[in-house]
């Protein structure tokens, strides 16, 4: 069975040269992360680095530094969705890629090295890759994940970085002259090195050969087993700073010591352990785009040239079985200035006509300017929609035809006025199970709330076509139904009236509207014609009276 291999590509400054490809400015730049209340270096450029700047440096001590440093404010959503781009570039590397982390990716490449003419140059193809995208990246390849992983980060760093980060004074070279004479002279089998085994020396570089992942790891710092931050000082505390310094311990006492985190983690980069990469297929770019040889400028060819567009994107959604549900039209202009409209449809649809038919009257709002070069539409928001599958010939002919183009009529109205309103201005009602008449119907989104289906609930007792919020009237305090009252500036003789009706706020629901303690609603109709519904509030929290809540058409 052929072993598996892995690479694992590790993007240094993602975030900061992320802002350099879309021209963040020259000079040194960091990306800047509140930790804990406080500004600090998330990612820096080339430049900053140069300048000492590190990512975790105080924001305060990296301006004393480097007075002309700029910065930018971190985005994670937007590193993610950068990351994602990155992920589908990396496919022509290997079919298997997995997003690893905030700035990495890790990439199986069992049975993909020898198209790149070898591991070395597969490596080499996606480091000059990187390069020509404006970003550093730092590669590790080997049999294991997290031997990958290593060695894409502690690999050819020595110093401090290859002992784990060691400070003035851990290294033994700067000890006393006694101190380091009684460690040369210490036994290995009382804590001294142990003794060189020819063939033991790991290979150079960061690719690990098929089977000597523990010869290549064992001179890195435990900080490359990815292991927690308390966990390497405590190792380093006990002169544990390299995962050879591992290899020959007590595994239960290291367990015990340390927890069964830093045992995993060895044992998942030597390969004892298995670690499956969770590759995610990267989600289909539903786009086309159409250039011209001379920038355009009317509306007709604007309109010509978006038929051409939505046909293409038409057939691809039909291939893929999915509908758009959000479209977006940008407009790339002579100048180097972009100008983009976008548009909900009320119902997911494949159909080019339908989606034109709300993008045509969003096309007013891009300006021409000195003319058009580009133009590039997209479905942002896609949903599957499936074929509608007649039943017999009569559902199959004109008739039904007609029929399934009536019921998407109300899905466009209701798309092209959201076009020119907005979808949230768009609503429709839907009943509700309640009892208070200001609550028996909810408005929902007309775009995204499907309609009720079946008879509208009748309450007990007709209802009002008109509520108005309750106004009080010029009547005696007394639950019977007075001989005149004043209302809105005239006064109001009863010539029917129907009632009471008795409505009781909900006990368990504190509704202003309703502190007035239990109703008594009355259908009126006054000497004038007026038709009212009236109620008579028996006094709660709030003083009671008698109100007008409606009018009947």
């Amino acid at each position: 069975m052929t072993p598996r291999r892995y690479l694992s590509l590790w993007f240094l400054r993602l975030a900061a040269e992320r802002l350099a490809r879309r021209g963040a400015g020259e000079g040194p730049l960091a990306v800047v992360a509140d930790e804990r209340g406080a500004q600090v270096l998330a990612s820096v450029n080339a430049e900053a680095e140069a300048a000492g700047l590190a990512p975790g440096q105080a924001l305060r001590d990296a301006r004393a530094m480097c007075p002309a440093l700029l910065t930018r404010p971190a985005d994670p959503a937007g590193e993610a969705a950068f990351l994602m781009a990155l992920q589908r570039w990396a496919g022509q590397f290997s079919p298997l890629v997995a997003v690893e982390g905030e700035a990495a990716l890790m990439l199986d490449i069992t049975g993909c090295a020898h198209l790149f003419g070898g591991e070395a140059g597969l490596m080499a193809a996606a480091e000059e890759g990187a390069a020509a995208l404006g970003l550093s990246v730092r590669a590790g390849l080997a049999d294991t994940p997290g031997a990958a992983w290593a060695l894409a980060r502690f690999a050819g760093r020595g110093g401090a970085a290859a002992a784990g980060g060691a400070r003035s004074g851990d290294a033994i070279a700067q000890e006393a002259r006694a101190t380091r004479s009684r460690a040369g002279r210490r036994h290995w089998t009382r804590g001294g090195p142990a003794p060189a085994v020819a063939g033991d020396a790991p290979p150079a570089g960061r690719i690990a050969p098929p089977g000597q992942v523990r010869a290549v790891l064992a001179p890195l710092p435990v900080a490359a087993l990815r292991l927690a931050p308390e966990a390497v000082a405590g190792l380093a505390r006990l002169g544990l700073r390299r995962i050879g310094d591992l290899a020959g311990l007590p595994r239960a006492a290291l367990a015990r010591r340390f927890g069964p985190g830093v045992l995993l983690r060895l044992d998942q980069a030597l390969g004892a352990v298995p670690e499956p990469i969770s590759p995610v297929a990267a989600a289909p770019v539903l786009a086309v785009r159409i250039g011209f040889p001379d920038p355009i400028g009317l509306r007709a060819d604007l309109e010509a040239a978006l038929a051409r567009l939505l046909a293409r994107l038409a057939a691809r959604l039909e291939a893929a079985g999915l509908g758009a549900r959000a479209l977006r039209l940008q407009a790339f202009h002579a100048d180097g200035g972009v100008s983009a409209v976008a548009a909900t449809l009320a119902r997911a649809t494949a159909e080019a006509g339908r989606m034109q038919a709300v993008l045509a009257l969003k096309l007013d709002a891009i300006e021409a300017g000195f003319g058009i070069d580009r133009l590039r539409l997209e479905a942002v928001a896609v949903e599957p929609v499936s074929a509608r599958q007649h039943r017999g010939h009569l559902e199959a002919s004109a008739d039904a035809a007609a029929r399934a183009a009536a019921d998407t009529g109300l899905d466009d109205l209701i798309g092209r006025l959201g076009a020119r309103l907005g979808m949230e201005a768009v609503v429709r009602l839907a009943p509700a199970d309640s009892h208070i008449p200001e609550k028996t119907a909810q408005m929902l989104t007309a775009a995204f709330a499907p309609a009720h289906a079946g008879p509208w609930p009748a309450p007990p007792v007709p209802r009002p076509a008109i509520l108005i919020r309750p106004e009080p009237l010029r009547a005696p305090d007394r639950p019977a139904l007075p001989d005149s009252f004043g209302w809105r500036g005239a006064t109001h003789v009863p010539a029917a009236a129907t009632g009471p009706e008795r409505i009781a706020p909900e006990w368990w629901l504190d509704d202003p509207e309703w502190r007035s303690g239990v109703r008594d609603y009355w259908r009126v109709e006054t000497a004038a014609g007026a038709r009212l519904w009236l109620f008579y509030a028996h006094g709660g929290a709030l003083s009671g009276g008698w109100f007008c809540h409606g009018i009947f058409a």
